[in-house]
């Protein structure tokens, strides 16, 4: 187990690496405007001294390097423009705790509805809950998500008797209804569509057609063994989809306005302060990259079939 997961996380260290790399060079060959608030007004000399300043004249290697250091030592190094030289992890930390706080909501949501909804149209295959499941599955999957992201501001704005707050308050518990069902919905459907679709196929295996002719009741087949086998490869999804819900959504958080770290990458981005959307990135891709390789070793732990002997391979 230790040695399966010390090569996942170096492949995971490797990966981290190539991205960050990347786009640390991509940004280099941004507009300058990005490291100054008050670029327009500045002569040349005062922009050569402010990129030496900010280590900018240096080859890209030693760039890079310094980057690196600064990472391991906690700095991810202060903003520039969306609010001058304040540290970025003083800004993620009065950020993240909102997304964390409505990405956990929604993900409970997505569970709570997804896994019996996909479990339900598994036990009643081809009857009218399956057809109507599937139904909202496609929908779900083949309308872009800003669209009913938007139809769902839309029309809960606008319920009879009872409209629902169109942006984000804090103090304000009905607000949250909205953007967190928003994150939830797409959840939802990938849960019922895979659970479904694994409940199915497990269903006519070998071992269920043995249990039936033994007697033993569809009810305990389901519950007992074909749900259980099914949800083992949802567990390799689980963590990533916890980690990105928990985050939050750029589109969801932008649209309500609400004051997450979705809404803060579309304003950094929107506003070219290069040195915040370099941070952001590799948080982003740290908590993508966390959370495949979380998802395989829970899938190696909850899978007696995957072997963890090297001989044998990972798979």
């Amino acid at each position: 187990m230790i040695r399966y997961s010390a090569k996942r996380l170096a492949r995971s260290m490797l990966t981290l690496f190539i991205i960050i790399t990347v786009v640390f060079s991509l940004l280099r060959l941004m507009p300058l405007e990005g490291y100054f608030q008050n670029y327009e007004k500045m002569n040349d000399a005062q922009i050569q001294n402010g990129l030496r300043q900010l280590g900018l004249l240096d080859p890209l290697p030693v760039q890079l390097m310094n980057f690196y250091k600064q990472v391991l030592h906690g700095d991810l190094g202060v903003s520039n423009i969306y609010r001058m030289n304040v540290p970025i992890t003083q800004i993620v930390a009065e950020k993240a705790p909102v997304s964390m706080m409505m990405g956990g909501m929604a993900l409970c949501i997505s569970l709570l509805l997804g896994l019996p909804m996909g479990a339900a149209m598994a036990r009643g295959k081809g009857k009218w809950f399956d057809k109507i499941g599937t139904g909202f599955v496609v929908l779900v999957q083949a309308v872009p998500s800003a669209v009913y992201y938007l139809v769902i501001q839309l029309y809960g704005t606008q319920i009879p008797g009872f409209p629902l707050p169109m942006l984000f308050r804090m103090d304000n518990p009905l607000s949250w209804i909205l953007p967190t069902f928003s994150l939830a919905i797409g959840n939802i459907a990938y849960y019922a569509m895979w659970l479904r679709r694994f409940m199915v196929d497990e269903s006519n295996k070998d071992y269920v057609m043995l249990a039936r002719a033994k007697g033993v009741s569809s009810k305990k087949i389901m519950s007992g063994h074909v749900f259980r086998n099914a949800f083992v490869p949802l567990v390799q999804y689980l963590p990533t989809s916890f980690l990105i819900t928990l985050m939050g959504s750029i589109y969801v958080e932008s649209l309500y306005s609400v004051p997450g770290m979705g809404g803060l990458l579309v304003d950094v981005i929107q506003r070219q302060d290069n040195t915040v959307v370099q941070a952001l990135v590799l948080i982003y891709a740290a908590i993508s990259i966390l959370g495949l390789l979380i998802g395989d070793i829970l899938m190696a732990v909850v899978d007696p079939r995957i072997s963890l002997n090297k001989k044998e391979g990972a798979r």
